[in-house]
């Protein structure tokens, strides 16, 4: 019998979502200069409103891991979806700072369970030996989000105005709802689009071993070194993901002087790189993985690796002044960034196994803990120094800071198999 390849159509509902998501949370970068010229914000307070998400967000990830992994994904993602992208039509209602900074709150909740949902469905749906690259399939839809996000959101901006580009993008996310609904289901076997020679696929010894375990042991998820060392190498992949993409229009704005629609075109160059990186980081780290059967080899290797040469090209980045060699090392800087995205998802799937939602719900918060105080620090760090060079210099030594730990500390293939309660 022919396998069916339904795995891959679920892997591509993540993706298109992950793409929504990502326009959806950064589209405010884009409305800086209108912003501070209309209610006269400084660069602290809107660094405010940008953390404001991390905010909301850190309250749901660890909760909404449990809630993936109780309810499911089918009926978590969908309604979380609907309410983040209703909170970004009120973004353009919105008429204060503290208007501002509830709304972006109530973005950050919403947007919780986003990538536990991932984290899930990928690990029910694919193989260990092609998770890395569905989780880069899934997770290149972030730095793609730009490539398409910026032009589109700066012409709407330009030319229709700030309000009219939140409501123009808030009803993707809601059609997608309705879409995965009833298209998806919890378990690959719950499908009547994946046959018999797919189910086998999916169901490797290793996977059914993972699978069948019971209920995952916090102490187990909260202490496993590996994953520690996992969310603390997430939380400066985190920081420098905010700081890129809620402060780099600004950037291009205020320190080269392009204008709002050269900004979107000039941010499809590294973005886009990014995504091409992305990508070839998951097709490694699986190749690497069916090789050796080493988490270690095919997954720390390949995040320490690349988190080390992006410090190096951010540190760079503020030691320039050229246009040209901005675009270049934001690029490299952003591309080996991005490259060991699938790597730290990975990680959590080969260690938590079927509580991989929960154990993502905590990476994911440390993610959100960046995403109070990137753009936080960031905009004080404007506003004390007017430039960037200072935040460019801080950004290179968390990222340094987390090659250390990981090379010392991430070592996946011990425990490697879930504790019980």
């Amino acid at each position: 019998m022919k396998s069916t390849r339904y795995r891959w159509v679920i892997t591509g509902l993540i993706f298109f979502i992950t793409l929504v998501n990502f326009v959806d949370r950064s589209a405010i970068s884009f409305v800086i200069g209108p912003l501070k010229q209309e209610f006269n914000f400084t660069d602290t307070q809107f660094g405010m409103i940008l953390s404001a998400f991390g905010v909301g967000y850190v309250l749901l990830t660890a909760f909404g891991g449990w809630m993936v992994d109780v309810l499911g994904a089918r009926i978590v993602w969908p309604l979380a979806a609907i309410g983040w992208s209703l909170c970004v039509a009120c973004l353009g209602l919105a008429e204060s700072f503290m208007g501002f900074i509830a709304l972006r709150l109530l973005l950050g909740i919403t947007e919780g369970p986003h990538f536990p949902s991932m984290s899930s469905s990928i690990s029910n749906w694919l193989p260990p030996s092609e998770r890395a690259r569905a989780l880069s399939l899934g997770l290149v839809a972030i730095p793609i989000s730009a490539v398409v996000g910026s032009p589109l959101a700066s012409w709407l901006v330009a030319d229709y105005g700030w309000r009219t580009m939140f409501f123009a993008i808030s009803s993707i996310g809601i059609i997608w709802a309705f879409v995965w609904y009833f298209a998806f289901r919890n378990r690959p076997e719950e499908s009547k689009h994946v046959n018999e020679a797919e189910l086998q696929i999916i169901n490797t010894k290793e996977a059914k071993e993972i699978k069948n375990k019971e209920p995952v042991d916090w102490r187990f998820i909260l202490t496993h070194p590996a994953l520690i060392a996992n969310n603390i190498a997430y939380f400066a992949y985190g920081y420098m993901l905010f700081f890129a993409t809620l402060w780099l229009p600004g950037y291009f704005l205020s320190q080269h002087g392009l204008n709002l629609k050269s900004v979107g075109l000039f941010l499809i160059i590294p973005w886009f790189v990014a995504a091409v990186f992305l990508k070839a980081g998951g097709i490694l780290s699986d190749w690497l993985y069916r090789k050796t059967g080493s988490s270690r080899l095919s997954r720390s290797h390949v995040i320490w690796s690349s988190q080390l040469l992006s410090a190096f090209f951010f540190l760079l980045l503020g030691f320039t002044d050229t246009l040209g060699l901005s675009i270049v090392f934001l690029s490299l800087g952003l591309g080996f960034g991005q490259l060991p995205q699938p790597a730290f998802f990975s990680v959590n799937i080969d260690v938590a196994g079927n509580r991989a939602g929960s154990a993502q719900g905590v990476t994911s918060s440390c993610l959100s803990m960046a995403g109070i105080l990137a753009p936080l620090i960031t905009g004080w760090l404007i506003d004390y120094t007017g430039n960037y060079k200072a935040a460019f210099i801080l950004l290179a030594a968390l990222t340094s800071l987390a090659v250390l730990v990981v090379v010392l500390f991430h070592h996946p293939d011990k425990k490697k198999i879930l504790k019980t309660a």
